[in-house]
Parts: structure tokens; sequence; C-alpha cells
């Protein structure tokens, strides 16, 4: 004999004389979101703006993604600018967001500004989110929040940019393979904080074998589990076997699944994607303030500091360099070497 089965949703009354009753887990959800990261060439548009090939705003947001994305880069930025000696064309602060703009989207920009008689006088920062390169040679054009937008001369902005094999107008930055671990890591946080705003006491199965109880104490029961659950979140199943033969020792069995089904999970996505996010970034955990949980300590930090310094501030400092190529030799930005490093110990210059 077929045990009879009712299917309640959200504003269903239901028939609690039913043998059995199971709540709907609702409609499935799309998997990806509308964030734009992928990679869709480079095209010009009506105006002659080259468009980037990836979504800047979306790598912007991507800064707040979690713990980890957006400190580090705002730790590489500094790096970069701790050892910047002072320069009359360009102070510190305004150097810091280059260096921060070369890091989160692989490009920076700085207007030349020169007096009537040709001389550089300032170089002034242009925040690369509303820079674009046009279909006239040399050419750049910010875009304004109005609509308007602004074209510079030939020769007037520096763009510096990371170099990318499929196309030489824009840079892309190096940790774009990793954007898929980051926002996982996001998905995993905020799946555990609805999770716990339910409550995490629900997404069990309730389970008796009483066919004695009252038709007003079962309604009573399911009335109290439908109410005890968040919107979008777990929900729980009533089982209520009318048998006879029920086995009195264990008449009511609470059976919980969704913190079984979460909690182990959670930890391990979370861990795997922190270490996705310091390799894509090839962040020392004991410089920039975070950790895998891997290691049980810091370990010699004079050694991590010196190897970080030379093996990926150095290059990067080489990359802002690049700014030298338009200026004068007595205007060249140029940086402190600290005692430790290798090519001050080899009587090498930065």
């Amino acid at each position: 004999m077929t045990t009879p089965r009712m299917t309640v949703r959200a504003g269903d009354t239901p028939n609690y004389r039913s043998s059995m009753i199971d709540f709907a887990l609702g409609d499935p959800e799309p998997c990806l979101d509308n964030r734009m990261t992928e990679y869709v060439g480079i095209w010009a548009d009506m105006d002659g703006l080259y468009e980037p090939p990836i979504s800047l705003n979306g790598l912007i947001n991507l800064l707040g993604v979690n713990a980890q994305h957006g400190p580090i880069l705002y730790f590489k930025a500094n790096m970069i600018a701790k050892w910047f000696k002072p320069n009359p064309l360009i102070n510190y602060r305004a150097f810091k967001r280059v260096a921060f703009d070369y890091g989160w989207s692989a490009n920076a920009y700085l207007q030349v500004i020169s007096n009537t008689f040709g001389q550089v006088i300032q170089l002034k920062h242009l925040p690369a989110v509303t820079m674009r390169y046009t279909k006239t040679s040399g050419v750049y054009v910010q875009l304004q929040k109005n609509g308007n937008k602004v074209f510079f001369n030939p020769g007037e902005v520096i763009h510096i940019k990371e170099y990318h094999p499929k196309q030489g107008i824009y840079g892309i930055p190096q940790y774009y393979g990793g954007i898929q671990s980051a926002l996982l890591n996001e998905d995993a946080t905020l799946f555990r904080r609805r999770y716990f705003k339910n409550g995490s006491h629900m997404g069990f199965v309730f389970s008796m074998a009483d066919p004695f109880i009252s038709p007003e104490d079962e309604k009573k029961l399911c009335d109290a589990i439908l109410q005890s659950r968040g919107v979008g979140n777990f929900r729980s199943l009533f089982l209520n076997n009318r048998s006879p033969k029920g086995d009195a020792e264990k008449t009511v069995k609470i059976t919980p699944v969704g913190d079984i089904a979460t909690k182990d999970e959670f930890e391990r996505i979370k861990k795997i994607t922190t270490n996705d996010m310091l390799s894509m970034h090839r962040a020392q955990e004991a410089l920039s303030g975070q950790s895998s949980g891997d290691s049980p300590g810091f370990g010699d930090l004079d050694k991590i500091t010196k190897a970080y310094y030379n093996n990926e501030v150095v290059p990067l400092q080489h990359d802002m360099r690049t700014i030298n190529e338009y200026l004068p030799k007595q205007q060249h930005i140029d940086f402190i070497v600290p005692d430790y490093s290798d090519f001050l110990t080899n009587g090498a210059s930065v």
C-alpha cells in the first residue's frame, strides 16, 4: 500500500491527517552571477574608444569580495610606495594611487603637465577606471560622471600597463585567474551567514512513530516547524509513522541534516580559496596579515621580508620606473634601497 504524501509550500494549508508531510526545498537558483569578469576582447565603440577586455567596475567591486583579496592589493601598493623618494613632480599620495591602480587593474595613468617652455612641472594621477584609449594614435580620453569626455593631446598621458599577449592596449591583472576562487570564498561566507541568521538549529528531519497522536497535536508540531525556518534557507521535514508496529522507545527522533552538510565543507572551501588567493597574489602570509592556517608560525620575518622585497617589490618598482622614459634625467622618480637588499649588497642599483 502506498503511503499518502503531501507537499507543503509557504501559504499552503496542509492536511495534517496525511500519513507523511514533506516540505518543498524551493526552486533551483542559478549558480553564476552577472559580474562581468570574463575576457570579452578589445573593441571600439561608436565614439572610437577602446573598451577594456574585462569590466573595470567589476574588478573594483571585487576589492571588497572577502577578507584577503582587497587588503593584499593595498598591501602591495604600500610596499611599492614605502621606499619612494620625494619627487618635485609627484607627491607620495599621488604616487601611491598610481601604484594601487597598477595593482588592481594592471593599468596606471599620469597626465604630464608642462609650462609654456615645454618643461614638465607636474605629474597628475588619472584614475584608471575612467581612462580609455582612442583610435587616434597616442590620444587618451577620460570619462566623466556626467557623461562628458575629456580628450588629451597626443603624448600628454603616460600609460603604465602589464603586458598581455592577446592585445597591447590594456593590461590584465596577474590575479585574473584566481577571481573565481575569490568569488567562491565570498559565496561560502554569505551562505554561512544566512545559515546562522536562520538559527542554525533547523535543517533536520523530525520523525515520529506514534499512531495515537491527535490531529491537533500533529498540526501544532507542523506549524512550529513551518514557522521556525528563515526565508530562502534550510527547511525541515516532518514524518509520522502511524503504523501500530512503531517502536515505542523511538517515538520521537530528530536527525540534523543542514549542519552535517555544511560545517566541514565550509571550512574546507574557506581554506582552499584562501590558499588560492595567497598564491594568485604571491603574498607572504607573515607580511600581508593573511593566514592560510597551514603554518604553525610566521617563520623568520627578516628573511621573508628580504625575499619578498627582492622578488616582488623590486620588479614592481621597475614597472613604475617606466615613467622615467617620458622625463628628463634630473626629474626621474627613484626609490630608496633598504640595507637588507641583495641589490645593495651586490653593488647593483635598483
